[in-house]
């Protein structure tokens, strides 16, 4: 089938793949994040099918910029299942980011990528980006 916008039946197996990530335990509450996801209009979660069966996705948020004339993409996960990697899945995926990207304003795409990560940096490099390195995060305290 190929790519294609998630569908909230697809859960399941979108939970496989960040599991694959190192994202265990998603599938309780995964189901009402694609619901989210999927009503937002600066947000884009596409699964690229084969087979009935989901093989990877990425998902990608587009955000208006104040100071500068163009807007950026920020692609929030993408995985490829790790058993049929190097197939040219990701790079399909990836650039038809870029594409929703142009036609929205964009003039850059940016991810972030754990450290650990090193295949998918080199993935990353292939496809035209460059690190910039200072990325800060502050954790909130979450309620139970």
């Amino acid at each position: 089938m190929g790519l294609r916008t998630a569908k909230v039946e697809d859960y399941k197996q979108i939970s496989l793949l960040l599991t694959q990530l190192d994202y265990p335990d998603t599938e309780h509450f995964l189901k009402e994040k694609i619901e989210i996801l999927l009503t937002e209009p600066n947000e884009e979660l596409l699964v690229f099918e084969e087979d009935k069966n989901i093989i990877a996705f990425i998902s990608v948020h587009f955000m208006p910029q104040l100071a500068v004339k163009g807007d950026f993409a920020r692609i929030s996960y993408f995985a490829v299942d790790k058993n049929i990697r190097s197939r040219g899945i990701g790079r399909k995926l990836e650039e038809y980011c870029n594409d929703l990207a142009l036609k929205r304003n964009c003039d850059r795409v940016e991810v972030h990528c754990h450290s650990r990560r090193t295949d998918a940096h080199r993935f990353y490099i292939r496809q035209g980006f460059t690190e910039a390195p200072k990325y800060f995060v502050k954790m909130l305290p979450q309620s139970e």
